[in-house]
């Protein structure tokens, strides 16, 4: 019974929010608290809760701080460089956008922390999708696909979990699965490529003045407002009677803006809209700081360093990081209740987000829904797949990590699966290894906090990024999968 349950209201959650018939706070906070009442559990909801929420406001934490952080960096003009660099190989060609976007993702990632990696790639992208009238769930969909991927870093959290449950070594779980990895971040660039072909049939190109190749004027794509000198050259089919953003057969939505200042902007009152008047990262916005570049770039590599160190809790880092980039480079009050006031909506949305699916994940974690869960779909191996326990693990963990947190799976059912395996003589090695395969997919599941980030910044429908990112998350880690197989590994 709780086995159905827990399955009905996942799926009666994907559906509502993929079209579009509840917001998704409402319906990570009514979905569950129906179910639970179904469950016959109702009188314990409001334990269930509590439990979830405790176990999610160090992660809620961390967002808050972690979004003003790179906020105050983005405002003050610590990653301008990157625009720069990305306009100078992207040349207002959505292709290159696409696939610089899935290359951006890729090399942020390498911090371990999703939501930073979202703000970061959110903040430099976001001006380039809007001016030349991207889909940006293509943007949200690549970045989400390339982290995931680079999730399975031993400082990501899923290898450390594997290694932990399983009583292993984190580098010999890692580093034999380095070239499966690799394959499945290939395929992402691969994927972007194509998604920016296809975009780039759909818009065409953006084609600049004579002196396009100049860095400037790359750098006056983010910059150009009413009235600038570029004109569009559609080479596209269909790019005559399309408006830019809009979708077209074979091409994913363009959901509409929400509310909010955009990333990278000042105060949310010097907003400006959106458009073919859209400003993304002024270069002469008046909250950069030039003479402190070097002491917010120390800041942010001490910080990440503090944090792949474990020196202390990462909420914690956040607080203090956040505390000090406010005061050194903001040193007036009035300044730093505006940077905070600029950067409301993307906390509150986020936050609120995360204490949403504390509900969720409260419910299906107290009422046992996920243990019986688990335990059906591990029952339902056959007995002659008993060899092939690796392979059933990779096949396992797209469906299970994406319905399930990190730790319900790593922790709950990773170890009955390597009990199995280990009962017809697979490794727990090729276990862990195997369990590694679905992080992909993962990092869009509506269980993940950082997923909120990155679809909030964009301004994106998370029903408009699942349906368009699940499919080719989960051929990413089919394809990691397969390597995996192919080069021995699992």
């Amino acid at each position: 019974m709780l086995t159905f349950l827990g399955f009905a209201m996942i799926a009666t959650f994907l559906v509502l929010i993929m079209l579009k018939k509840m917001s998704p706070i409402a319906a990570l906070v009514l979905i569950p608290a129906l179910f639970c009442v179904f469950a016959g559990k109702g009188a314990h909801l409001g334990d269930y809760v509590i439990d979830g929420v405790g176990k999610l406001a160090p992660t809620a934490a961390m967002l808050m701080f972690a979004i003003v952080y790179f906020g105050v960096m983005i405002d003050v003009g610590l990653f301008d460089p990157i625009v720069r660099g990305i306009l100078r190989f992207c040349k207002a060609d959505p292709m290159r956008v696409v696939v610089g976007t899935a290359v951006l993702a890729a090399i942020v990632s390498l911090d371990g922390d999703g939501s930073t990696t979202f703000m970061i790639t959110v903040s430099a992208m976001y001006p380039l999708y809007k001016r030349l009238g991207l889909s940006l769930v293509v943007m949200t969909g690549v970045a989400a696909t390339a982290n995931g991927v680079m999730n399975t870093l031993p400082w990501g959290g899923p290898t450390a979990r594997a290694a932990t449950a399983l009583k292993l070594d984190a580098a010999d779980i890692f580093v034999p699965m380095i070239p499966a990895l690799a394959v499945g971040l290939l395929c992402v660039f691969v994927l972007a490529y194509v998604l920016g072909l296809r975009e780039r049939r759909r818009v065409g190109s953006l084609v600049m003045p004579a002196e396009a190749e100049t860095e400037a004027e790359e750098e006056s794509l983010v910059t150009v407002g009413s009235g600038g000198s570029a004109d569009r050259t559609d080479t596209g089919a269909q790019a005559d009677t399309k408006a830019p953003g809009s979708a077209s057969s074979g091409s994913a939505p363009d959901p509409a803006p929400a509310s909010g200042a955009a990333p990278g902007a000042g105060p949310a009152s010097d907003a400006v809209p959106e458009g073919d008047g859209f400003q993304g990262l002024d270069p002469d916005r008046p909250t950069l700081r030039p003479r402190l570049y070097w002491f917010n770039a120390a800041l942010t590599v001490a910080l990440l360093t503090a944090m792949i160190m474990e020196l202390l809790p990462i909420p914690v880092l956040f607080l203090l990081g956040a505390a000090l980039a406010l005061t050194v480079n903001f040193p007036h009050m009035p300044d730093q209740k505006a940077r905070i006031a600029a950067h409301a909506d993307n906390v509150l949305n986020v936050a609120g987000m995360v204490f949403a699916a504390a509900v969720f994940t409260g419910v299906l974690s107290g009422t046992g829904m996920v243990k019986h869960m688990a335990d059906w779909l591990v029952g339902a191996v056959p007995e002659g797949m008993g060899p092939h326990m690796a392979l059933v693990t990779g096949l396992l963990s797209l469906p299970l990590t994406y319905f399930m947190s990190n730790d319900g799976f790593y922790f709950g059912v990773l170890p009955v699966l390597a009990e199995a395996g280990a009962a017809h003589g697979v490794s727990s090695l090729e276990i862990a290894r195997a369990s590694l395969v679905g992080q992909a997919l993962h990092m869009s599941s509506p269980l993940v906090p950082a997923v909120y980030v990155l679809v909030g910044m964009a301004r994106v429908e998370f029903g408009d990024h699942t349906r368009f990112t699940v499919k080719w998350a989960a051929l990413t880690s089919l394809v990691v999968l397969a390597a995996g197989m192919l080069f021995g590994i699992i």
